[in-house]
């Protein structure tokens, strides 16, 4: 889902400007060879570049093999290792550790990497007339990030924060002296960073093309030359990439259950994973009756979520008992777990005193919407909700939210997975600085600052016990509340021939990894 939308037309004036090849995404193929590579991602490449502020899956995927973070992490676990720095901080308790850059590091327009960039990066990532997605991830804990000398940087904390490192992998450094004032460039498809490829070419809702950047010098090389990511939305289309004897990909993502068994026959590895990948409601609750919590719970009650996994998920999901994934170890049990209980629904709405309840549900047409929806509408029409559908694109669903469009409900995806997997993070994406729940929702009242009372409460502890038992608290309070709420969490599908590559994983959010892959021969 498109946290913020851009301006992604203007990417077109990129494409000219980059290396011309161009063709439609059905017939773009590097071949496969040792040196090249190709790969299908389920998501547009038309929506914002820019690494602070992008919650775009293609955008953010293809930003981890191109920008860095002074902490890199691990694709999955997120454990922590050196990227642009030098390396770790021996001690990141208190509230200021330095680091020293890694020798040599440049951009890709060969200009060396320096302090100064490191500082503009931070200094806007911090700011809040910018308010930037990342903003959300570190202004409850940091104060500000300092120039020691050409080299290294001194990072200076409000308060210790156990997710330090974790955090850090969120702040993709960028080059000063290529985007300083001219953040629209990012926004529209210029990509400049440190990482191990580069991007040459941007054909929106089609193709972007990589290739290795030879200066690169960190911990991860780029093992091939090239680089072709095709932007496929629709399922059919994506999954014959990755089909037959001789397929025209590599590696796709989002691979849907119900092809998961002839990909297996056509030889292919197919692997889902659990993660924060989500279907979830989200209600404006500046519009009653959406305003009252007892009408949010029966919406949710009202809704046969296994079914959902059963018919539209082919089996491969959980139900959003908890605010985070339930096969994840950051979640616990929260006090309402939306079990299918469509009396209590009625109960709910008659004690809110609402009757005759019409909505109107805003949907993304991505296939994984598309496949629950029904479920949802045949649930709120057993009790009596007269629900009305309301499909479109993403980009424009989130165009008409960003001006102030007054919605009932919206159903979509979305997974905070992408930038970490702490508690904290998932919780604040979504809830603190300008997440779904204010910016959208209009949730910002006395229930929502209490919220973000127990994180910075939750944050500010050592003892591990002590912040779980106050994670919990919030994971409470949000199921109260259920302003931004899973409906189901869905397993994450790839699929990759295993004759043509090896080094890579699944992971459980949109997207792909290459980092680590490398050509069978």
């Amino acid at each position: 889902m498109l946290r913020f939308t851009g301006l992604a037309g203007v990417a077109t004036a990129f494409s000219s400007t980059l290396a011309a090849c161009g063709g439609p995404a059905s017939t773009n193929s590097t071949g496969n060879s040792a040196e090249e590579i190709t790969a299908v991602v389920g998501y547009g490449n038309n929506q914002t570049w820019d690494p602070l502020q992008t919650a775009s899956a293609f955008s953010m995927a293809a930003i981890l093999h191109c920008y860095e973070s002074l902490v890199e992490g691990d694709q999955v676990s997120r454990e922590p290792y050196a990227g642009l720095a030098k390396e770790l901080p021996a001690d990141v308790d208190g509230t200021s550790f330095k680091f020293e850059l890694r020798d040599g590091a440049k951009w890709h327009d060969g200009q060396p990497v320096t302090a100064d960039d490191v500082v503009f990066t931070y200094a806007r990532a911090l700011d809040p007339t910018e308010n930037v997605l990342v903003r959300t991830f570190l202004a409850s804990w940091l104060k500000e990030v300092r120039k020691v000398d050409d080299r290294t940087v001194e990072f200076v904390l409000i308060k210790p924060f156990p997710y330090v490192l974790q955090r850090l992998q969120t702040v993709k450094i960028v080059p000063k002296h290529v985007f300083e004032g001219k953040w629209q460039d990012a926004v529209s498809g210029k990509v400049v960073g440190s990482g191990p490829y580069k991007v040459v070419e941007q054909a929106p809702l089609s193709h972007t093309r990589f290739e290795r950047f030879d200066d690169y010098n960190g911990p991860r090389p780029a093992v091939y030359k090239k680089m072709l990511w095709n932007s496929i939305v629709e399922a059919s289309p994506r999954v014959a990439k990755i089909s037959g004897a001789k397929p025209a990909a590599q590696i796709v993502e989002n691979i849907p259950a119900a092809n998961a068994e002839q990909l297996e026959k056509d030889g292919r590895t197919v692997e889902f994973t659990d993660g924060g990948n989500n279907l979830w409601l989200m209600f404006n609750t500046a519009h009653a009756p959406y305003d009252n919590k007892l009408v949010r719970q029966a919406l949710h009650y009202a809704i046969d979520s296994e079914k959902m996994i059963e018919v539209g998920l082919k089996g491969k999901g959980t139900a959003g008992s908890s605010f985070i994934n339930p096969k994840t170890a950051a979640s616990q049990p929260a006090v309402n777990d939306f079990v299918y209980d469509p009396d209590k629904a009625r109960d709910l709405l008659r004690q809110a005193g609402v009757t005759s309840l019409a909505v109107t549900l805003s949907t993304t047409n991505t296939t994984l919407v598309a496949d629950c929806v029904n479920v949802i509408k045949e649930g709120w029409d057993a009790i009596g909700v007269t629900t009305t559908l309301d499909t479109q694109d993403t980009k424009a669903l989130f165009s008409k939210l960003d001006g102030g469009f007054d919605f009932q409900v919206v159903a979509t995806t979305q997974n905070a997975e992408q930038f970490g997997n702490d508690p904290d993070l998932l919780i604040r994406y979504y809830y603190a600085g300008s997440g779904v729940a204010p910016r959208y929702a209009k949730w910002t009242g006395p229930d929502a600052q209490a919220l973000l009372g127990l994180l910075d409460q939750a944050a500010s502890v050592t003892d591990e016990a002590e912040r779980k038992a106050l994670t919990k608290q919030a994971l409470d309070v949000l199921s109260e509340q259920a302003v931004v709420y899973p409906v189901v969490f869905t397993q994450n599908g790839t699929a990759w021939d295993s004759k043509a590559l090896t080094g890579v994983r699944a992971q459980g959010y949109p997207g792909i990894n290459l980092n680590q892959a490398k050509p069978v021969v």
